[in-house]
């Protein structure tokens, strides 16, 4: 016996695999019967929300507010509904009122009390002298979604739902497509405009999203939302290349997972980065922005979430990197004017401050998608008041006389040192730029010429990694502080600044000698000054970065005493900077003193007519390290006991 599903239980299904235009209707049909019912009122606000129409959902969500088991989440959903409908006073008063009542729920109280401070600083914002002019791109715009666009070998790419018949179910809305046309800046060729081939658009799933490389021969866009799978995790991103005149069949990029939402990929313009949003576990809230590394390939690793200064408890999606070196993204979490708002990361001094683009860019619509084709000028999308119908694409000019770009790079060459101290080029040597908290900002890896290049900005404290096969792995500082133009001196919109540095890598070979520079001591004492210390903390980073070496610490001193004297006080000298060294973390297993008094110097310690040369002498009470074994990586033992081997020692 077949026994069908009920219209509710159908319902409930459809909100489970995010069909929300088909819980609407259900829903809806309840309503015209009984108007307060808060289970139908409640489907009907969070289908609408759900599918990005949280405007709507107001009425729905004030019949139910204070009502049932997530009063709380209504309460903060009601209020972004009403300040997405520009009704600002009263989403305040929701939002106090959240603050103080919310039921043992910690985290929505603080949501609750950052988006008083968001509506507060609204004044604040609509006080700014605001430069932006935009316009509505009208020749491209239809009654149907325009969004997310992109620029690339003068073509502009975008999505659309145009010309196709079918519905999505959880808008009703038609499903979308990518497109190009022609142009010229904001300057559009309908008469060129056309689909992108039937292998990148596919039936019965939206495609939109689209990134390039900066030769425009690698794209990146995302697909999904066909209902294979439940809710939001049916979108993933996807990668073709520009191949014999055509775009190849796509292929699912190695960062998607199965059981989240990929999308809105954006590529920095080194080609190096890329940067997406998703749901994946283990973010700050709905969405978050993630970057990961690309190599030659197009295979990504590193993923990173890009951290709680962009990403909140709301959402944050269409990242990008323009020209400028400014991180572009829209976001419901920040301090906005109701749904989605462009904001603007500005680096300064190391720190990242987040700026809403102000009214003009912003509205109390869905604002988003930013592309500059020059840095005072571009695309963006919006839903606002006005439009020719769903999501337009609007062009904008920023006209602040006072807007210059400034790109600062550092520019580097890696090579080692033969014996004969002539340079070797060192290719396929991988080098990092580490921020000054060790936080890696960017890889590099060498071509035939051992060059690398990085992206820096002004007044920063970096650190270079080197790492290559047979060598040892090397860390160095580098700071633009004081390396920086004046504003007052740049005459072009955009100004490039290049750096230079070089990385030199010593080879990891056993028994080589490596003199530490300011491992001196007083006469006849074993004593760690503050500058060996310093000294020593960087032997301590090198051990770090290069587990898998054993070393000896090797310790000298001039040719006063004896010579029996001197093999024992440098003995205590040696073992003073291993104990210093243990002190810091570093196994015992991998560290060996030996003194080797008076009996390798590298200096006279005494000048041609038999006097004294303390300077000669201060050279010779040194020490070295020499490489031991180079074996597997050597980590520190539980066991290790730091208290009871110096008490045994």
């Amino acid at each position: 016996m077949v026994v069908s599903c009920s219209p509710e239980k159908k319902a409930q299904k459809s909100f489970k695999f995010a069909k929300y235009e088909k819980v609407i209707s259900y829903y809806k049909g309840v309503l015209s019967k009984q108007p307060n019912n808060p289970k139908a009122n409640y489907y009907v606000a969070e289908s609408y929300r759900l599918s990005n129409r949280i405007k709507d959902a107001e009425p729905y969500y004030a019949k139910i507010k204070g009502r049932g088991s997530r009063k709380d989440s209504v309460g903060l959903y009601y209020a972004k509904a009403l300040q997405a409908n520009g009704k600002y006073d009263e989403a305040k008063k929701e939002l106090e009122e959240l603050a103080t009542s919310a039921s043992d729920n910690e985290s929505l109280k603080d949501r609750a009390q950052k988006e008083l401070v968001g509506l507060d600083y609204l004044a604040h914002l609509t006080e700014k002298k605001n430069y932006y002019r935009v316009k509505n791109l009208d020749a491209l715009n239809t009654a149907f979604a325009e969004y997310g666009p992109a620029y690339s070998n003068s073509l502009l790419y975008f999505a659309s739902s145009r010309g196709n018949g079918r519905i999505y179910e959880a808008s009703g809305t038609p499903f979308t497509d990518l497109y190009q046309v022609e142009t010229k800046g904001a300057n559009v060729d309908l008469g060129t405009l056309k689909l992108l081939p039937t292998n990148i658009n596919l039936e019965n799933v939206n495609t939109g999203c689209i990134t390039f490389s900066p030769d425009g021969k690698l794209m990146i866009f995302a697909r999904g939302n066909s209902g294979k799978r439940k809710g939001g995790s049916d979108v993933d991103l996807f990668l073709s290349r520009f191949r014999n005149g055509q775009w190849t069949d796509p292929v699912s990029i190695n960062i998607n997972q199965p059981n989240s939402w990929e999308s809105t990929p954006a590529i920095s313009l080194d080609g190096r980065t890329l940067y997406f949003s998703s749901n994946r576990k283990g973010g700050y809230g709905g969405l978050d922005i993630y970057s990961a590394q690309m190599d030659s390939r197009g295979r990504f690793g590193k993923v990173k979430n890009m951290g709680p200064d962009i990403n909140t408890a709301g959402d944050e999606l269409f990242p990008y990197m323009a020209e400028t070196a400014k991180l572009y993204f829209s976001s419901d979490g920040h301090p906005g004017y109701g749904m989605l708002d462009i904001f603007v990361v500005n680096r300064l001094n190391g720190k990242n401050s987040i700026d809403n683009l102000g009214p003009t860019m912003n509205s109390t619509g869905d604002d988003f998608g930013m592309y500059l084709f020059k840095p005072d000028r571009g695309f963006f999308t919006s839903n606002r008041d006005g439009g020719k119908g769903d999501d337009d694409i609007y062009t904008f000019v920023n006209d602040d006389p006072n807007l210059k770009v400034v790109n600062y790079y550092l520019q580097g060459v890696a090579y080692s040192l033969r014996k004969d101290s002539t340079r070797e080029i060192l290719p396929d040597t991988k080098i990092s730029l580490l921020a000054a908290d060790g936080d890696v900002m960017q890889d590099f890896t060498t071509g035939n010429d051992g060059k690398f290049l990085f992206r820096v900005y002004e007044n920063e404290n970096y650190f270079l990694l080197g790492e290559r096969d047979g060598y040892l792995t090397k860390r160095q500082t580098f700071t633009t502080f004081g390396k920086s133009v004046s504003h007052e001196s740049l005459k072009d919109l955009v100004t490039n600044i290049t750096l230079d540095t070089l990385l030199i890598l010593d080879r990891k070979a056993k028994n080589v000698h490596f003199v530490l520079n300011n491992i001196y001591f007083a006469y006849d004492k074993a004593d760690i000054n503050p500058d060996a210390a310093h000294e020593l903390d960087k032997l301590v980073q090198l051990l770090n970065d290069n587990p898998e070496i054993k070393i000896e610490m090797g310790s000298h001193t001039d040719s006063v005493a004896s010579n029996s004297y001197n093999i024992e006080l440098s003995q205590r000298r040696a073992e003073s900077t291993v104990n210093y060294l243990i002190r810091k973390g570093i196994e015992p297993k991998r560290l060996e003193a030996k003194g080797y008094g008076e009996s390798v110097p590298i200096a006279r310690n005494t000048n041609p007519d038999g006097t004294d040369n303390p300077v000669g002498r201060q050279r010779n009470r040194r020490t070295e390290f020499r490489i031991l074994e180079i074996g597997p990586t050597v980590k520190k033992s539980d066991e290790f006991d730091e208290d009871k081997y110096f008490k045994d020692n």
